[in-house]
């Protein structure tokens, strides 16, 4: 679970708001471009100038979409665990009325695992150079960052036994899902700040593990919930770590098991090999976790909202996202107050998303945020 650094940059995020077309007066990454809207549903362009802020809107670009695989740019583009804020019997606002089941409706077919390339979505839309320009960060240790073992072979590896990541539905599904994936592990993880050499977005997968745990006193960090299926082992503490920060005995028991791993038993594997922590990470994305959906199948159309979710304001989207990996701290906040400001975790992982479409040539899509979403 990683801290965001400092003060300044949590009033800086909790006060940004981003749209699908950006503010001329918004911060973003030199080098960067968005889509933009233009009279008679033409599409423009707005590109982030060398000052860090986007130019006006374009409408005579030839050609107003960007690159299908973009090149690495010049200027480089926590503290959220996978909803282990609490244990799932302990949540005060279950939004799942007791006569109403939680179905999904009958999901499209996947696309065979033959047909997907090798390592998933992310090998046919991210090269390594690329990789090196969205986290060209992850091992400045003179900053503090403890990122190095993430590495693009480490998670081209894990996407192999996910063959469908980023490889469902149209191009721009894959896109959007990969972006949005980018965008939570980045969040996860960041080491960044308001003014951070090359802006926030570039100081992902900074972190290996939940700042503060490893020299905290146990019990502290311990999140032990008891628990027959996944007893906690005697001496270990699950405290995040990894891309999505990993947290509870209950995530670290399911994962090793599909995994062929016993990370209750050992769970500084996720915090030592690489590619065990980008499986953890797909591993948690992938997964069906009952009454939640998939982060998958939300970002891909698989998901259809019961009317348990249409009654709690779910919809598909960047912000259900938000809901499966940490609502019951980040999302909901507007349900008693709809003017209420996003939160600055919040807005950091829209930020993210926002310069991760960018980079992958995708839109954003709708329901960015989850504030009007109750918590499962």
């Amino acid at each position: 679970m990683a801290t965001l650094p400092t003060a300044p940059l949590l009033a800086a995020l909790a006060a940004l708001s981003l749209a699908a077309c950006a503010n001329e007066a918004a911060r973003c990454v030199p080098g960067m471009s968005v889509a933009c809207a233009c009279a008679g549903d033409r599409r423009g362009v707005q590109a982030c100038t060398a000052g860090g802020t986007y130019e006006a809107c374009r409408c005579d670009a030839p050609d107003a979409s960007p690159p299908d695989a973009p090149a690495p740019l010049d200027a480089p583009a926590p503290d959220a665990r996978p909803d282990a804020s609490s244990p799932p019997d302990a949540r005060p606002d279950v939004a799942t009325p007791p006569d109403v089941v939680a179905t999904d409706a009958p999901a499209p077919p996947d696309v065979p695992a033959a047909d997907a390339p090798a390592g998933g979505g992310l090998a046919a839309y991210v090269s390594a150079a690329q990789f090196e320009a969205m986290f060209p960060h992850r091992s400045d240790t003179a900053s503090g960052c403890e990122g190095a073992y993430y590495t693009y072979a480490a998670f081209l590896e894990a996407a192999r036994a996910y063959p469908m990541f980023a490889a469902v539905g149209t191009d721009a599904v894959r896109r959007r899902e990969l972006a949005a994936f980018l965008a939570n592990i980045a969040h996860e993880t960041t080491g960044g700040w308001a003014t951070a050499p090359g802006g926030p977005e570039a100081w992902g997968l900074c972190f290996r593990e939940e700042v503060g745990c490893r020299r905290a006193a146990p019990p502290g960090c311990a999140y032990c919930t008891p628990s027959a299926e996944w007893p906690c082992a005697a001496g270990q503490r699950y405290f995040g770590r990894g891309p999505i920060q990993l947290s509870y005995n209950f995530n670290y028991g399911p994962a090793g098991r599909a995994l062929g791993l016993d990370l209750l038993a050992n769970p500084d594997l996720v915090s030592s090999d690489g590619v065990v922590a980008f499986k953890t990470a797909l591993w948690f994305w992938m997964t069906t976790q009952s009454p939640k959906p998939s982060c998958h199948d939300v970002m891909t159309g698989r998901w259809t909202p019961s009317a348990a979710d249409v009654t709690a304001g779910r919809r598909p989207g960047f912000g259900m996202t938000i809901n499966v990996i940490n609502g019951g701290v980040e999302c909901g906040y507007a349900l008693a107050s709809p003017s209420a400001m996003t939160p600055a975790h919040v807005a950091d992982r829209i930020r993210f998303y926002a310069s991760f479409t960018a980079r992958l040539g995708a839109t954003q899509g709708d329901a960015l945020d989850c504030g009007a979403m109750r918590p499962y």
